[in-house]
């Protein structure tokens, strides 16, 4: 319906004064989602609620009647075309306006014009001849005020003027929701000044609430779908004769679309047929998709299955009497984060046919084999990272392409491997897997079979816990690989939206938005289905920042309420963390409160924390000159010449500054506990940030490599001296990893880091293919090093670095370096292992037994009183040597005391740090160049 002066007139002299424009929409309640919303037909007054399906409840909508009335008062009359001036504020394609919740419209508007919120079931409004066209009916609103819950809960609209929904126009508000929305402002003329989209997220929250609690996904024979917005939903089913379409019933409360079949159709694949207003395509459409509660789905993705995870045939052998190993608090953990299809890709120990597949962690692999020896270590847990089904991986062998090449053939410094690496990149095997497409379901490509997944998962999380380890997901719910994943089902609501109504991409991909009540909901019902159903005993989420604290909040309840008696886990042993990074549309708080490093403290939830790990390496990750160093990496007495490192003054300021960084990090990031210097944790600065910002050791999760950035091997490459002899190369990545592994809260190691392993510089090796993340268990084949250049597209720019070192076979590790690195690092792990010492567990306790005692530049002295703590000693007292020299580090509080090297480090193999000694009459410690040396007090 258009509105002319005639009519415009008449509506001033009645009080309305703000309108919102929306296609054709049914009725919405609280929790509600915009998926779907679409309408075959237009909502014309006193007319019937068809929504295209039966309803549970629901009927004629309210406010019909005052459409009426204004319909019979109020002619459509039209001025011609020529008449009507051209609208410079309408851009049907944005959504500027936000309806928060069923009363109210956010929109940085005049609030002196009159506005209203339009809407067409057909969703045919659209902008020509200086007005708006199409079949559409009027929501009036009038101006408001945003209270101050309203602005807590939408901080980022907080400056916006609010409208109200004309009480009369209450019940079209369901209505409207299930079809093109479009908020419109007009003089008091009539004339046309705006017109936009709306963002309806909040609004379906609040008119759905109760879909909350719904009981959505395939239950039995049941299968629910949330949407909200649909003029109609429909199961497609698919067997031997074709395709079948069964009707779903709608629930008007929740906005669920649900149907109850036959226990016959379990195996059998499904999709939903979604009729719904689409704005991206700008009319009704009907999707065809997938489940985002799929439990199964076919190859690549195409289509759900229904299962029943409780099958047999699903299980390996032993599934339900799995002995899993002991849980292990947060501050005890130690992680190891691998790579599915690293782990076996190029072990010639694993048949060729269960390479790079969930099978090779059942077997007696070298792979196996380094791993049970890591559990004897002290290891705890292996990190996996990205599992669940993934976009970009074809599923089948026979669907992927590899690159043929000889690698091995061509110059350690070519450009020629990357560039064969790269035509095959998009249809290889290799992904590191950050594009979702179904969250619960496990990955196909690494399965071999992808029709066998769920039972060859399981067998891997078996084969870990049989090996003594503790399984963590790596999971990715802060972005979809794109919007074709969820928005087809509620079109707006899965997604975050920017100011315009465009999606936000800050993540990479298409972000999500768990900050809306079902977004969120899946989130939770995901983890907990992935700990029920498959064991998993841990969870790192991806770019947390990204969400709510709440929803964490959520998660962690949610799986302290799982007990061994109902659900056959321990939920509360559960570890949880992840990247607490800030950055992005949500930065600062700016939506909500964030699940970012410093505001989980007090959760329990780990962050990892780049304190450390820049202090150590030295610079930062995205350093145009790769050489900055740090104090495991020669800042202290081997400077490589770089300019980008200062002048010898800043480079000793920034030395007593890393050291400041690694002695919080060494405290488990603590904010309040207090330095030598008489500072806290959070008063010393990190990138503007405090350097402590935990309130408990184990919200820690300290590291000095991950997959992300260079290994520890190639950053310790581009910034130790050239000529630095491999020995010392050796000791420098001991002593590096010594910061993480003797650190108060959770320790976390790259897998291969122990072992020396390179991606030939290469800083960011998603989709670098095999051959640049190749995990070497044989050390005969090397460590990676001199693969050729690294891929161009992340790389180019390192290349004049990069050349030199790839070309120099000196910085090629043999065997006796790479198993000497091997030992040093299974040597740490016993000694975090040995005593509580380095699991303090809080804050009382670290600053009641941890100190720092004062030391010479290039080196940390920490020290741990363990009376009544540790039933073998008193104290234990951990020496960081960083420099190129031997040094005395003065302890006279250990005088007269009972002092001898670690029995573990006693028995080293390596002849250096055995020389480390203790002089009784003074309490000094003697610590050999570039070693870490622990001493226990008994």
């Amino acid at each position: 319906m258009l509105w002319p002066l005639p009519v415009a007139s008449r509506l001033l002299s009645a009080g309305l004064t703000t309108v919102l424009l929306l296609s054709g929409a049914p009725s919405v309640g609280p929790g509600a989602d915009v998926r779907t919303a679409a309408f075959p037909h237009h909502l014309r007054p006193g007319g019937n609620d068809d929504d295209g399906g039966p309803h549970v409840r629901g009927g004629a909508a309210e406010g019909a009647k005052n459409l009426s009335a204004i319909d019979k008062e109020l002619p459509a009359v039209q001025l011609p075309a020529e008449r009507r001036p051209a609208a410079t504020g309408v851009d049907l394609g944005q959504a500027r306006a936000h309806w928060i919740d069923r009363d109210t419209v956010a929109w940085q508007a005049e609030p002196s014009a009159r506005h209203f919120l339009a809407f067409s079931a057909k969703g045919d409004i659209a902008y020509a001849g200086g007005d708006l066209t199409g079949d559409l009916r009027l929501i009036r609103l009038v101006p408001g005020t945003l209270s101050d819950e309203q602005k807590r809960q939408w901080p980022h609209l907080a400056s916006y003027a609010a409208f109200k929904v004309d009480p009369g126009d209450a019940g079209l508000v369901r209505r409207a929701l299930r079809g093109q929305v479009v908020a419109v402002r007009r003089d008091t003329s009539g004339t046309l000044l705006t017109a936009t989209g709306v963002q309806i997220p909040g609004v379906l929250d609040d008119l759905y609430a109760k879909a909350a609690t719904a009981k959505l996904g395939p239950s039995g024979g049941r299968l629910a779908l949330w949407a909200p917005t649909a003029r109609r939903v429909d199961l497609a089913l698919y067997g031997s004769g074709g395709r079948t379409v069964h009707a779903m019933r709608r629930d008007d409360e929740t906005g669920v679309w649900s149907i109850q079949g036959p226990l016959a159709w379990l195996g059998r694949e499904y999709t939903y047929l979604v009729t719904v207003y689409s704005p991206k395509a700008g009319k009704v459409v009907t999707n065809e998709v997938t489940d985002p509660y799929s439990l199964a789905v076919t190859t690549d993705g195409v289509r759900s299955r229904l299962v029943s995870l409780d099958s047999a045939s699903l299980k390996p052998p032993g599934w339900d009497r799995l002995a899993k190993p002991g849980p292990v608090p947060q501050d005890r953990a130690s992680i190891y984060e691998l790579h599915v299809r690293d782990f076996s890709a190029s072990d010639a120990t694993v048949p060729a046919s269960l390479r790079g597949t969930y099978a090779a962690f059942g077997g007696d692999s070298a792979g196996m084999r380094e791993l049970r020896s890591l559990a004897a270590d002290g290891l705890t847990h292996v990190h996996l990272l990205p599992v669940f089904d993934l976009a970009t991986i074809p599923e089948r062998r026979a669907d992927r392409t590899e690159p043929a090449c000889d690698f091995a053939a061509l110059p350690a410094d070519s450009e020629r491997q990357q560039e064969c690496v790269a035509r095959t990149a998009v249809k290889d095997s290799f992904n590191w897997g950050y594009d979702p497409l179904h969250y619960t379901v496990p990955e196909g490509s690494y399965a071999t079979d992808p029709d066998d997944r769920t039972r060859e998962f399981r067998g891997m999380v078996a084969g870990l816990n049989r090996a003594g380890l503790r399984v963590v997901m790596d999971v990715v719910y802060n972005h979809t690989h794109s919007t074709d994943v969820l928005d087809p089902i509620v079109p707006g609501y899965y997604h975050r939206l920017l100011d315009d109504g465009s999606v936000a991409t800050s993540t990479c991909c298409a972000n999500t938005a768990p900050e809306h009540t079902m977004m969120g909901r899946l989130v939770v019902d995901s983890i907990v289905t992935w700990a029920r159903q498959y064991k998993i005993d841990g969870f790192r989420f991806d770019l947390m920042g990204h969400h709510p604290k709440a929803n964490l909040l959520a998660v962690r309840r949610a799986l302290d309420s799982l007990t061994p008696a109902r659900d056959g886990v321990d939920g509360r042993s559960i570890i949880l963390y992840g990247e607490g990074w800030n950055f992005g549309e949500v930065a600062g708080d700016a939506r909500f409160e964030q699940a970012t490093q410093a505001n989980l403290a007090g959760t329990g939830i780990g962050t990892f924390t780049d304190r450390l790990r820049d202090a150590v390496r030295g610079g930062g990750p995205f350093d145009e000159d790769p050489r900055v160093q740090g104090f495991g990496s020669g800042l202290a007495g081997a400077p490589n010449g770089s300019l980008a490192n200062g002048t010898a003054e800043q480079q000793r300021a920034r030395l007593a500054d890393y050291g400041d960084l690694i002695r919080i990090g060494l405290t488990g990031n603590l904010a309040d506990y207090v330095l030598p210097s008489g500072r806290k944790g959070s008063e010393v600065d990190y990138n503007g940030s405090p350097a402590g910002y935990t309130a408990a050791p184990g919200e820690a999760v300290t590291y000095v490599d991950a997959h992300d950035n260079e290994t520890l091997f190639d950053a310790l490459a581009y910034k130790l001296p050239q000529e630095t002899p491999m020995a010392d190369r050796v000791r420098m990545q001991a002593l590096s990893l010594a910061t993480a592994v003797l650190s108060q809260g959770t320790t976390f190691v790259h897998a291969g880091s122990e072992r020396l392993r390179s991606k030939s510089l290469d800083r960011n090796s998603y989709d670098s293919g095999d051959w640049f993340n190749r995990l070497l268990w044989d050390c005969a084949q090397g460590n990676g090093f001199g693969s050729g250049l690294p891929p161009r597209a992340d790389n180019e720019a390192k290349w004049p670095y990069a050349r030199p070192l790839l070309a120099d076979p000196a910085l090629k590790p043999d065997c006796a370096a790479i198993n000497a690195a091997r030992a040093r690092y299974g040597e740490l792990l016993r000694i975090r292992a040995s005593s509580p010492a380095f699991a303090l567990g809080s804050l009382a306790e670290v600053r009641g037994r941890l100190t720092f005692p004062s030391s010479a530049e290039g080196v940390i002295a920490m020290h741990v009183g363990t009376g009544g703590l540790d039933p073998r000693w008193r104290s234990v007292t951990v020496v960081f040597n960083a420099t190129p020299s031997e040094h005395t580090q003065a302890m006279p509080s250990l005088a007269d005391r009972e002092v001898s090297l670690h029995p573990v480090q006693a028995g080293s193999s390596d002849p250096i740090v055995r020389r480390s000694s203790f002089d009784p009459a003074t309490g000094a410690l003697t610590v050999p160049a570039r070693t870490v040396a622990v001493f226990v007090e008994t």
